[in-house]
């Protein structure tokens, strides 16, 4: 059973005179829609799945309207697909997580930028950027830059958002250049409404579809010598065309201020942020009104430089409100207003952080610098002195708090999932190393990278989504043991069929490979992948010891179609028999790639198809079994190497319950979905034998009942008085 957005999809359906409410992602969907989008495409990431994934979902309404849709392999297949705009008048929409996905993508976005578009493009990126991010932190703005894109970065609200959908395509085919835009999480899970239009079904789609292909036309390709031309024309006519359009609909937002000889340029994606922060300052209300002018940059490239130096000119000071570093927009605004002689001094990274996440705090405390400079009068109001308060009060409270704790708080790193597959097979390598000795572990994007987190701590590079075993290239051989990579099957599809396992093979690599297969790509909300097994094959498989996944063997059909030789498919659950099989990968006499393939279904898919059908077993009045595990506290002797081998959140410590012992002992707390990875691990590594399994049934048959009784009778007549 997989998550279903019912709810999603319906609200696609909305038309004229009905109202949005939701999400900006989602309304971002909507919009596509409305603006007669003819295909979509992408590649999952947070903070933008959810576009894909109703998409994908809502594949009957999406042939309703003539859309097709596509689950692409990775984010460079999903920039191809733009392709489709370059010779014909077809709207087309991608997505990916950035700016992770943009550097897969940038090849395809290159040769897509220079001979430009002729139907619109619109590039949806999940800008994941700041302290919170889960990626490198660089930004999209640079691509844009380099291959002239347009890049939008929409204020965080939901008409707005949806009404820069629509222009998006229009500047696109205006300019004939690609259209980016940048949603950062805050404004992808924004909420709100808007009112809607009614979808637009493609003029040219998979219901109407061409007679014939365009003619040929050298012009189009991204080919030596026109490139030389394209380029020419970036300069000459889509920048000018772009930025037209851009003063002619208004997209950037001009808000007056009662000190007009003050302004402020900000990102659209920063406003709500920049509001709140004026509003402690006392320069402006929660409904948007400034004391200070506003230019809100709804396209943050290209820039209009008559509109920015309109902006500036005849003021005392600017302040330009642009996350990250390089300070590209600050540096492009002193460039053009030096080349008109403007001289109004301007501001940003001197009064702003160069890097990090622009929220509120930070905000204000920047704008308290600007404000204390040139609104002396303002900085010793009441309302400065409250902004003051309220910063030193944020300082001194965390202060409090930290010297309030006897000890500081434990690290909470992230951690699998409790019953999670991927986690027994890092105990197994743990052990395994105990008998083959330390080896170099080329980690890899996906849920396993939680295995460079204690008690593990594995794991000395990650390069890229499926990159593992082209990282170790130039390790492996300067070693004496064989290095290990570590890959998903999400990875494996994305780029390491090709990147790693093509190019081992090609080099006659001695390489080991271990490749999760748990069946979807888990990581980013366990989107179906080729691999996948189908519904019959789910609904046949309910038990732990069933293997599901393995039932798809697309992976090891591919393997062994590539060449690979030594292939072993072990069950993650066996811990001892993984040890056992990486320490022969490790030793083994065959010199080659060896590749371990760790089988075992992702434990969220796997609760979300039982626990629908246990619970209409016990409606029904079956009889059900789970099966849970514990610690007999008289056993335990608290020296935690359990704990220490499996990391599982379920297994902690508790007070001894005996008065001549001091150690903590080892429990089970609710929670535990019954993998029975701690019995495998204390079987494996020989640890104490304290852990217990325990059966519990419900609905019991009434010999079962009658059993239960009999046993409690003779454990009660045992006990002493």
């Amino acid at each position: 059973m997989e998550v279903s957005f019912s709810k999603e999809i319906e609200a696609l359906r909305l038309g004229a005179g009905d109202t949005f409410h939701g999400e900006g992602i989602l309304a971002i969907t909507k919009g596509l829609l409305q603006s007669g989008v003819a295909y979509v495409g992408g590649y999952q990431g947070a903070p933008v799945s959810h576009l894909l994934d109703v998409m994908v979902q809502a594949k009957p309404y999406m042939d309703e309207l003539g859309v097709h849709v596509e689950a692409c392999s990775n984010e460079a297949s999903a920039a191809a697909m733009l392709g489709a705009s370059i010779h014909y008048p077809l709207r087309g929409a991608v997505t990916w997580k950035s700016i992770v996905g943009t550097n897969v993508a940038a090849d395809a976005l290159s040769n897509l930028a220079s001979p430009g578009v002729k139907g619109g493009v619109l590039i949806v990126v999940g800008e994941d950027y700041g302290e919170g991010a889960s990626v490198i932190q660089e930004r999209t703005h640079a691509y844009a830059l380099k291959s002239g894109m347009c890049l939008l970065d929409p204020r965080p609200d939901l008409g707005v958002m949806v009404n820069m959908v629509e222009h998006g395509f229009r500047l696109s085919e205006s300019s004939n250049m690609p259209c980016m835009m940048e949603l950062r999480i805050r404004t992808c899970h924004v909420r709100g409404s808007f009112e809607c239009k009614n979808n637009l079904a493609p003029a040219i789609s998979t219901r109407a579809l061409m007679e014939e292909p365009a003619g040929f036309d050298y012009m189009r390709l991204a080919h030596p010598p026109v490139t030389f031309r394209h380029e020419k024309l970036k300069g000459d006519e889509r920048l000018p065309a772009a930025r037209r359009y851009i003063v002619e609909h208004q997209l950037n937002e001009l808000i007056p201020g009662t000190h007009a000889d003050l302004g402020i340029v900000v990102q659209g994606g920063l406003y709500n942020a920049l509001i709140r922060s004026l509003q402690q300052l006392g320069l402006a209300d929660a409904f948007g009104a400034t004391d200070i002018p506003l230019l809100v940059l709804n396209v943050a490239y290209p820039l209009v430089p008559e509109q920015v130096a309109d902006f500036c000119a005849g003021k005392r000071a600017v302040l330009v409100v642009e996350e990250g570093q390089p300070e590209y927009i600050e540096q492009e605004i002193a460039t053009l207003l030096r080349r008109r002689d403007i001289q109004t001094p301007l501001h940003g990274c001197d009064m702003l952080p160069a890097a990090g996440e622009y929220g509120v705090e930070v905000l204000a405390t920047g704008l308290a610098q600007f404000a204390a400079r040139y609104l002396p009068q303002h900085a010793q109001g009441s309302a400065q002195q409250s902004a003051q308060s309220w910063l030193t009060g944020n300082r001194e409270r965390r202060a409090a708090v930290a010297t309030k704790l006897e000890a500081p708080l434990p690290a909470r790193p992230p951690s699998f999932c409790i019953g999670c597959p991927e986690r027994p097979v890092f105990a197994a390598l743990k052990l395994a190393q105990q008998d083959s000795g330390p080896v170099h572990i080329a980690a890899d994007i996906g849920c396993h990278a939680f295995g460079t987190f204690e008690p593990f701590s594995m794991g000395h590079s990650i390069l890229g989504y499926g990159m593992s075993l082209a990282s170790r290239a130039g390790v492996s051989p300067m070693m004496q043991r064989r290095a290990l990579s570590i890959m998903g099957d999400g990875g494996f599809w994305h780029n390491g069929l090709l990147t790693g396992v093509q190019s081992a093979l090609f080099n006659g690599d001695d390489a080991v490979l271990l490749i999760f297969k748990n069946g979807y790509t888990s990581a980013t909300g366990t989107q179906d992948i080729i691999s996948t097994p189908d519904d019959e094959m789910k609904g046949r498989a309910v038990d732990k010891e069933q293997s599901l996944v393995d039932k798809n063997q697309t992976i090891e059909s591919t393997l062994k179609g590539l060449g690979v030789q030594w292939l072993r498919t072990v069950h993650t659950y066996h811990v001892d028999k993984m040890r056992k099989t990486l320490n022969d990968a490790f030793t083994s006499d065959f010199n080659g790639l060896k590749v371990i393939i760790a089988e075992g279904e992702c434990q969220l898919e796997r609760q979300r198809r039982i626990k629908p059908w246990i619970a209409s077993l016990l409606r029904k009045g079956e009889r059900v079994v789970r099966v849970k595990y514990g610690v007999d506290e008289d056993v335990c002797n608290g020296d935690h190497a359990c704990i220490r081998l499996s990391g599982c959140p379920t297994l902690t410590i508790k007070d001894n319950p005996d008065p001549l012992k001091v150690d903590p002992v080892a429990v089970v707390i609710d929670g535990c979905v019954g993998c029975g990875l701690c019995g495998e691990n204390a079987h494996a590594a020989t640890l104490c034998p304290s852990f217990y399994r325990a059966e519990v049934v419900q609905n019991p048959k009434w010999h079962e009942r009658l059993l239960h009784s009999l046993r409690g009778a003779a454990v009660r007549a045992l006990q002493p008085a």
